[in-house]
């Protein structure tokens, strides 16, 4: 498997870190309030007033109530492609797709893991609001079109597409199915039944009959290895 490296990211100005604090901010008031007390019981008007923002600031960067969430979902995911994105040269997909997501997946200190459980309060509200799980379902497929990028990169030139494409499909539906059947639980966030866990566990299901999995980077099968 060769790798190559991929574009540096531009460094964010100020202006679009401040931005992206407020964003953050305002999401994890929407998470707290969508939480405790459902999505009826919250409106933009809350979610303003708990960031300490006001409403039009509110609405400059959303749309809706629902769609204030988005930040705080979408920031799992892009911790983890960029932890894919720096896998060592050499390492093979399926060695760094599933320690970039046990690592994202398990949480460093009590700040990641309030962050799961965020999510998982977020989930469980959604049951009961369809705009909150079209967010959701949103975030995931914009999760999977970037990881495709970062699975090219990873997989070499030589790679079919069609198995890439596949992937990076199996990859994001393993966390998301993972996260959900999580929710729906009330097991920790660590250990059995916790987030990384299940989502391992679906990595290797979901993956299993494709060929980027089951070939080494010499071209043999694993499967003739067992």
């Amino acid at each position: 498997m060769t790798h190559r490296p991929g574009p540096t990211p531009a460094t964010p100005s100020l202006t679009q870190r401040r931005k992206a604090a407020t964003q953050l901010d305002i999401a994890r008031a929407a998470a707290e309030l969508f939480t405790e007390h459902g999505p009826d019981g919250t409106t933009a008007e809350s979610i303003a007033l708990r960031s300490g923002v006001a409403l039009r600031t509110f609405y400059r960067y959303f749309r809706s109530k629902q769609d204030a969430v988005a930040p705080l979902l979408a920031g799992g995911a892009d911790r983890w492609r960029e932890s894919l994105a720096a896998t060592g040269p050499g390492t093979p997909l399926p060695a760094a797709l599933e320690g970039s997501i046990a690592a994202s997946l398990t949480p460093a200190d009590e700040a990641a893991a309030e962050g799961l459980r965020w999510t998982r309060g977020l989930l469980r509200a959604s049951a009961e609001d369809p705009a909150l799980r079209a967010v959701w379902y949103r975030v995931n497929q914009e999760s999977e079109e970037r990881l495709r990028e970062v699975l090219e990169r990873l997989a070499g030139p030589g790679a079919d597409p069609l198995e890439v494409r596949l992937a990076a499909a199996a990859a994001t539906d393993a966390i998301r199915i993972a996260l959900e059947s999580w929710a729906e639980s009330d097991a920790p966030v660590e250990g059995p039944g916790s987030p990384a866990a299940l989502a391992l566990r679906c990595l290797r299901e979901l993956m299993g009959g494709v060929a980027l999995w089951s070939t080494s980077p010499d071209g043999t099968d694993r499967t003739d290895r067992a």
